[in-house]
Parts: structure tokens; C-alpha cells; sequence
């Protein structure tokens, strides 16, 4: 079996692992699988990408990795704002080699991120006051980040509607899927946080939260790692 093959099998297992294990209520199973996502993408990060560009993806996936671990307990809100911190370091990483490849925002990437934040932002701070800034802080970098992973210019030869690439088998328009599906993962946070109480219906969602950043970081790493070819 080829190294591509073995860590896609590893993150696709490590994935699917975290994701049933979050709905199952098992933090055994996340504690040995989540941790797994990442590196699992570094493998396949240190093999295609070159220079500047590898030791950011490596990087960023470092605080990733840091970042899945706090958040295996998403209740507790230390770690949760700590977790935000680590992953606000990750997003910083993807926009720097962002933009040493010419990113650039968009009006369709901006105006919904923008919106979006301020919503975000406003409810969590009149219902969840202790985490508000570093969540709101974190949610900058974010938009930051997958506003710059939208651009149309990353992926010259696909095809977009709407100002958004449409995903081909070119890993990067790749992008502004990874961009939008953790945008949404980390919507879910919000709305998991601030709306949902029985334990099946946060359960169900942290295992949509973890699907949909799973395939975020799938991605965003795969596209990334073939800017520079």
C-alpha cells in the first residue's frame, strides 16, 4: 500500500472513529482517535508540500492536533478557550501561506463571514458572556483564514458559481469547500453551545461538528499542499 494510501486510511479511520465515539458519548474513543486527525494530513503535508509552505501546514497542524485534544470535552470552558487560542494559531498559519500565494478576499467569500461573525458574536456574548471575546477573537482568524482559502484565483482551472469553485478532482479547488465546511463546523459550536440541551441532541451535533471539520481539514490540507506545484 502507497503512503497516500495509508494516512488517507488512518485519517478516514481516526475520523470516523471521533465522529462515532463523539455520538456514542465516548471519550475513550475520541481521546485515542481525535489526536489522529491531524498528523494523519501532516504525513501527506511534509510529502507534497516544499518549503515556507510545508512548515506552516506542519505547523498549523501541530496547534491543530493541541487544539483537538482540549476539545474533546467541549463543556469544559477552559479548555474550550484554549482550544480556541490553538486553533486561532492553526488558522493564522493557512492564511500566511495563503498569502504568499496571492489569496485575495472575495465579495461572495466576504459578505456572508461577515455576517455571519457579527451574529455569532452578538449572541454569544449576551448568552455566554465568559467565553465571548476569545471566541469572537477566534472567529476573525477563522473568517480571516477560509475567506482567503475561497479564492477563485487558487484553482485557475476550475470551474465556480456564484463567486465559489466548484470542487474538481484538482486538490485545490478543494479549497473553498474545506473554507465553507469549517466555517460550518465551527457555526455548530455556536448553536450546539447556546441552543441545544438534552444530551442525544448534543451528542448528534458534536458528531456533526466533528464530520464536517474532519472534511475541513481534509480539504484545506490536500489543496494547500499542491499551491506551489
Amino acid at each position: 500500500m502507497s503512503s497516500v494510501r495509508i494516512e488517507h486510511a488512518v485519517f478516514g479511520a481516526a475520523a470516523v472513529a471521533t465522529v462515532s465515539g463523539a455520538v456514542a458519548g465516548s471519550e475513550r474513543v475520541q481521546q485515542f482517535a481525535k489526536p489522529l486527525i491531524a498528523p494523519a494530513l501532516a504525513v501527506g503535508a511534509y510529502r507534497r508540500a516544499r518549503g515556507t509552505d510545508r512548515n506552516l501546514l506542519l505547523g498549523g497542524l501541530g496547534a491543530a492536533t493541541l487544539g483537538d485534544v482540549l476539545l474533546i470535552d467541549p463543556d469544559d470552558d477552559t479548555k474550550l478557550v484554549r482550544g480556541a487560542a490553538s486553533f486561532a494559531v492553526m488558522q493564522a498559519a493557512y492564511t500566511a501561506l495563503l498569502l504568499r500565494h496571492n489569496a485575495r478576499p472575495t465579495a461572495p467569500a466576504v459578505v456572508p463571514r461577515v455576517v455571519g461573525w457579527l451574529a455569532a458574536a452578538g449572541l454569544v456574548r449576551a448568552r455566554s458572556r465568559a467565553v465571548a471575546l476569545p471566541l469572537s477573537a477566534y472567529g476573525v482568524t477563522l473568517a480571516t483564514a477560509t475567506t482567503l482559502a475561497s479564492d477563485p484565483a487558487l484553482a485557475p482551472d476550475a470551474r465556480t458559481v456564484g463567486g465559489l469553485v466548484v470542487p474538481t478532482a484538482d486538490p485545490r479547488s478543494g479549497l473553498a469547500l474545506g473554507a465553507l465546511l469549517f466555517t460550518v463546523s465551527d457555526g455548530l459550536i455556536v448553536f450546539r453551545r447556546l441552543f441545544l440541551r438534552g444530551d442525544p441532541a448534543r451528542r448528534i451535533s458534536e458528531g456533526a461538528i466533528l464530520a464536517t471539520y474532519a472534511a475541513a481539514q481534509y480539504f484545506l490540507v490536500e489543496g494547500m499542499s499542491d499551491l506551489d506545484r
